[in-house]
């Protein structure tokens, strides 16, 4: 069973609390179409496992099958700096069927930030070495497609349908 290679840490997006004991990873692709559906799933996991859980969520971008996978990742980022990545990461998978550019832009201006910037920001590429770094981690961890799911360091091969998943994180949880 492949396992993390890359431990959760502070510069990790993290929701829920870094310290919970069970902490569920997820390599993802914001054009991906199994992560779309993937998205609500997660949310609903959260709230069955409330303060038990911790989710991250790295990026990993399949750019040669999804055009839009790398901007989407490196807006993340870019609103990361904000302090909006959720709120960003949320947005696009909710609006994953319009997904590009102008999307992109939208999507940051709603959330109160500069869209011009956002456009810089992608025209310079200056978030692309830390979607790069997400992904390196991914690929040395055994990730080989989306979503790719992790629960505290072992790779979940099942399936992340609600009650699969639920089942894979019960069976790594502490016992009391």
């Amino acid at each position: 069973m492949a396992t993390l290679k890359n431990p959760v840490s502070g510069d990790d997006h993290i929701q829920g609390d870094a310290k919970a004991p069970v902490l569920l990873v997820e390599y993802g692709d914001y054009e991906c179409p199994h992560c779309g559906h993937a998205q609500p799933i997660i949310k609903q996991v959260q709230k069955h496992f409330g303060k038990r859980l911790g989710f991250v969520f790295r990026n990993f971008p399949l750019s040669e099958m999804h055009p839009y996978a790398e901007p989407a990742a490196e807006s993340a980022e870019f609103a990361a700096t904000k302090g909006k990545f959720w709120e960003m990461h949320d947005g696009i998978f909710e609006n994953q069927s319009t997904l590009g550019v102008p999307m992109l832009l939208e999507l940051a201006e709603k959330l109160g930030m500069a869209a011009a910037d956002l456009e810089a920001a992608l025209e310079g590429q200056e978030f692309a070495e830390r979607v790069k770094e997400d992904f390196m981690g991914g690929v040395r961890s055994g990730v080989n497609g989306t979503p790719t799911f992790f629960i505290n360091g072992h790779r979940h091969d099942g399936s992340f349908e609600f009650e699969e998943l639920v089942a894979a994180i019960e069976a790594r949880m502490p016992q009391k």
